[in-house]
């Protein structure tokens, strides 16, 4: 509360002197009111748990370096990626706007042969239209499809509110990395052009297709002789100069 105070010292006025006033104002009340808002605001506030995205992290298996050059040709498939520019700024599509990158796979070991045409094949990142899986999404999806039809039936069972959410993740985890499952080995080859959008477009692509068996590579000289065989074929230049901005530049 406020006070008005008026000061009198004594002694004689002069005529006409005006009289000096003190203002005096009282904090406590409103000091107690700040206290009374915050003790209402946390009993009342609901604490709501964040919202993130599950990420299935390649598996700890304990895989000898001889048996991984083992694995069944039908398990394995090899993406090798890169990015389209024009000029020195990755190029972007006119449609989606979204920058240009391919990936250029093969299944099991590299045909250097070339006895069929499937020693290589083109595919880009689209996604899901009309929610069903296209381009690199359709070829993993149909490699995982035995984990991707239990993880299914883990979501409706979730969003059903049969199962909570930790009960969830930890299943799908457990799903992700079952080993009595066909499941696919991935070998993920960013070329030197391949921008870092590029790269995380892959690993996303591991995590929504729920594949734990993965890997980051460089290109070999195997997989150049492929690119330049299909260069050739296609009349299409994959490999060229360094064109992506590095850091020190």
């Amino acid at each position: 509360m406020a006070q008005i105070e008026q000061s009198d010292k004594g002694g004689k006025k002069k005529k006409g002197a005006q009289k000096k006033m003190s203002i005096h104002v009282d904090f406590t009340p409103m000091v107690d009111m700040n206290m009374l808002l915050i003790t209402f605001f946390m009993l009342c506030t609901t604490m709501i748990k964040s919202q993130t995205l599950q990420i299935v992290l390649p598996t700890n298996e304990d895989v000898k370096k001889e048996n991984q050059n083992q694995a069944k040709a039908s398990e394995a498939i090899t993406m090798i990626l890169d990015t389209e520019y024009n000029g020195d700024k990755p190029a972007v599509d006119a449609e989606t706007g979204k920058t240009i990158h391919n990936i250029y796979y093969y299944e099991g070991v590299a045909d250097t042969t070339f006895s069929t045409n499937k020693y290589l094949t083109k595919e880009q990142f689209i996604g899901n239209q009309n929610r069903q899986p296209q381009g690199i999404r359709k070829i993993l999806r149909g490699k995982n499809e035995a984990v991707m039809a239990e993880y299914e039936k883990l979501k409706t069972q979730w969003k059903n509110k049969e199962i909570t959410k930790e009960e969830f993740d930890k299943a799908a985890k457990k799903n992700a990395s079952d080993s009595n499952k066909v499941r696919p080995v991935v070998v993920i080859k960013p070329g030197p052009n391949t921008t870092y959008e590029g790269l995380i477009n892959a690993v996303d692509e591991m995590n929504i297709n729920q594949i734990s068996r993965y890997s980051i590579e460089l290109p070999t000289h195997t997989d150049t002789v492929l690119l330049r065989h299909y260069e050739q074929a296609n009349n299409e230049t994959i490999i060229r100069p360094l064109v992506r901005k590095t850091s020190n530049q």
